[in-house]
C-alpha cells in the first residue's frame, strides 16, 4: 500500500495529471496516471476514461477526460491506514451568518413568489493548510468516509482537487441504470433511527420526483422504473434521506452524454424548475463553483466479473465476464488545494418553510465535516 501511495506522489511530484479514488465500501483504492500534461475533454461520452466535469462547463472549466489510452492504471488492496490519523484539533472556521442569512431570506422570498419551488446556495471557504500534502488528506478522507467515494483529483492545467461525497449521479453497469436522490441533512447523533421535518421530506421529494421525470422524459427503452422508499443514511457525522432509482436500459439505444445533460444538475445542486432555480444562484451566489457540485467518475470502463460469487468453486470462477461500466459521483464535500490553502465548498436546499438560521446551523455542520481531515 505505501509503494503503491509512493508511486503516485512520484507521478504528483513530476507535475503529471492524476486521479486516485475508492468507491463507496470498498477496499480497493484505484489509480489513473496520465503519462503527459495533455489536457484531454469529453466530447460525445463514448470515450473511456475518467471524467471530471464542472457545475457549469465553460472555457476556463471544461470537462476534463483523462483517456485510458494515454493512462496507467494501478490498483491496491487496503484494510488499514493510520501512519497520518494523529488526533488533532481543527480550527474552528466559519460563515458570516448575516451575509448567508440574507441570502437565504431572498431566496425564500421568490419561492413564496412562485418563481421556483427549491434552490441550492453554497458557500467557498478558505481554511490555512498546516500540511500541504494532498495524499495524506486523502488517506484521512479514506479512513473517515467508509462509505463516500473519496478522491485526490489533479491536472497541471486544471488544478487540485479532492473530496468524499455521499452522492451517485447515475450508474450504468450492463443494462442497469441506478441513480438516488438524496437530500436533508441533520446532525448524526449516534443513530440513523430518526424523524425526519416537512421541510427535508418536500425537499427529498423534489428531488425525486425531478430525476424519474427526467428519466420518463428520455425514453430510454427502459422497463418500469423502480422507485425505492426513502430512508436514512449517514455520510460522515451527517445523516441525509435518500430513495434509490433504477432503471433497465438498452445502452445502444441512448448517448450517456444526453442523458448526463437532461439530469445534472438535479434539485440535489441545483433547484427547481432547474433553469429559474440556476439564474438566481448565477445572480445571487457571488462566486463561481467551478468544479464543486459538478460530477466525477469512471466512464465506460471495463471491468472483470466473476460468473460465480461462490468463491470456494475455483472451476466456475475460472469463466469471467467483461461489463462496461460508468460510475458518476457528484462532487460535494470538497475542496480545492490553493498553495498552502484550501477552498472547502458547501451548500444547502432551500424551500419555503426553510429558517435562515437552521439553514446556516446546517451549513456550518458540513463546513467542519470537510475541515476535519484537515
Amino acid at each position: 500500500m505505501n509503494s503503491f501511495l509512493q508511486n503516485i506522489q512520484q507521478h504528483f511530484n513530476n507535475q503529471l495529471p492524476f486521479v486516485v479514488y475508492r468507491a463507496p465500501h470498498s477496499q480497493r483504492i484505484n489509480a489513473v496516471l496520465q503519462k503527459n500534461t495533455d489536457l484531454h475533454v469529453a466530447n460525445d461520452y463514448t470515450e473511456k476514461g475518467f471524467v471530471f466535469a464542472p457545475f457549469q462547463e465553460a472555457i476556463n472549466t471544461p470537462t476534463v477526460l483523462f483517456p485510458i489510452s494515454e493512462c496507467e492504471i494501478k490498483s491496491a488492496e487496503y484494510t488499514n491506514l493510520d501512519t497520518f490519523l494523529k488526533s488533532s484539533e481543527t480550527e474552528e472556521i466559519s460563515i458570516a451568518p448575516i451575509d448567508y442569512k440574507v441570502l437565504i431570506e431572498n431566496a425564500i422570498s421568490k419561492i413564496h413568489q412562485n418563481d421556483f419551488n427549491k434552490v441550492v446556495l453554497s458557500r467557498k471557504m478558505s481554511s490555512p493548510l498546516s500540511n500541504t500534502q494532498p495524499l495524506e488528506i486523502f488517506e484521512r478522507m479514506l479512513q473517515k468516509y467508509p462509505s463516500a467515494f473519496v478522491y485526490c483529483w489533479f491536472h497541471p492545467k486544471i488544478g487540485l482537487w479532492l473530496g468524499a461525497t455521499p452522492e451517485i449521479l447515475m450508474t450504468i453497469q450492463g443494462n442497469t441504470l441506478r441513480t438516488v436522490a438524496l437530500a436533508g441533512t441533520q446532525n448524526f447523533n449516534g443513530t440513523v433511527e430518526v424523524s425526519w421535518g416537512d421541510k427535508e421530506l418536500t425537499e427529498q421529494q423534489i428531488v425525486t420526483d425531478y430525476i424519474v421525470s427526467q428519466l420518463n422524459a428520455f425514453k430510454l427503452e427502459s422497463s418500469k422504473i423502480s422507485v425505492s422508499k426513502a430512508k436514512t443514511i449517514k455520510a460522515g457525522n451527517l445523516l441525509h434521506l435518500q430513495t434509490e432509482i433504477i432503471s433497465t436500459v438498452n445502452q445502444s439505444q441512448f448517448s450517456v452524454k444526453d442523458l448526463l445533460q437532461q439530469l445534472h444538475p438535479t434539485p440535489a445542486v441545483c433547484g427547481d424548475p432547474k433553469e429559474n432555480a440556476l439564474q438566481f444562484i448565477l445572480q445571487n451566489e457571488g462566486y463561481n463553483r467551478d468544479y464543486y457540485s459538478g460530477f466525477l467518475g469512471e466512464l465506460n470502463m471495463t471491468k472483470t466479473q466473476n460468473r460465480n460469487t461462490n468463491w470456494r468453486n475455483t472451476e466456475n470462477n475460472a469463466y469471467k465476464s467483461l461489463k462496461t461500466v460508468s460510475n458518476f459521483y457528484v462532487n460535494l464535500r470538497c475542496m480545492q488545494i490553493l498553495g498552502t490553502e484550501a477552498q472547502l465548498y458547501v451548500g444547502g436546499g432551500i424551500t419555503k418553510d426553510s429558517n435562515p438560521q437552521s439553514e446556516w446551523h446546517e451549513i456550518m455542520a458540513k463546513l467542519q465535516t470537510v475541515k476535519s481531515v484537515l
